[in-house]
């Protein structure tokens, strides 16, 4: 196996309704059992700064999120103007963005770096869709959400969805370096590596 191939950073975080609930350890568990290895972990309340950092703010993000959110409300014969005070997608998605800085700000978050073969698409299997409603069974938003993208629409917050996990590998680049400093990320040898690999 080539090194550079088992080297794949990504970053997940365990949002503030997974650490309310008590789960941490299945999260981490679920990333183990996989053969993906976590080289940094820490329990941090998020500053409404990083927060914010955290989510894209081009407005083509803003737009496309807030044609989505558009689309469930109508699709739910909702007034989207009425309960929204506006029909304009990229105005939408503003509001989504603040809901989600909203509730990554609310209580502590645990961020893991996570490296292993594919560990961008392995750590997006394991977390399941963004949709708790959509996300298979056996995954951690599948098996732990129940969250409706309308209801948290009309009560003007985030999908609450347990876990974070970077969508591509300019996100995770991004994310690491948000979220931890090099001194806080570690190289080491799983046990059974030379028995995976």
């Amino acid at each position: 196996m080539q090194p550079e191939l088992m080297q794949e950073k990504t970053v997940v975080l365990v949002k503030p309704d997974g650490v309310k609930r008590g789960l941490i350890g299945d999260v981490v568990s679920r990333i183990e059992k996989r053969g993906l290895k976590i080289i940094a972990m820490k329990m941090v309340l998020p500053t409404e700064q990083r927060a914010k950092d955290h989510y894209p703010k081009a407005d083509d993000w803003f737009t496309m999120v807030g044609e989505k959110t558009k689309e469930d409300l109508e699709k739910h014969g909702k007034d989207v103007k009425a309960e929204l005070g506006t029909d304009d997608p990229t105005e939408i998605g503003k509001l989504v963005g603040k809901w989600n800085t909203d509730f990554l700000t609310s209580g502590p978050v645990v961020a893991m770096v996570v490296q292993g073969i594919y560990a961008i698409d392995m750590m997006r299997k394991i977390v399941g869709h963004t949709l708790p409603f959509k996300a298979e069974m056996g995954t951690i938003r599948g098996d732990y959400s129940v969250d409706s993208p309308l209801l948290a629409a009309l009560q003007k917050r985030t999908v609450r969805n347990v876990v974070h996990a970077s969508g591509d590998a300019s996100e995770a680049k991004h994310e690491v370096q948000l979220w931890f400093d090099a001194s806080e990320i570690n190289e080491y040898t799983r046990a059974e590596e030379d028995t995976m690999f």
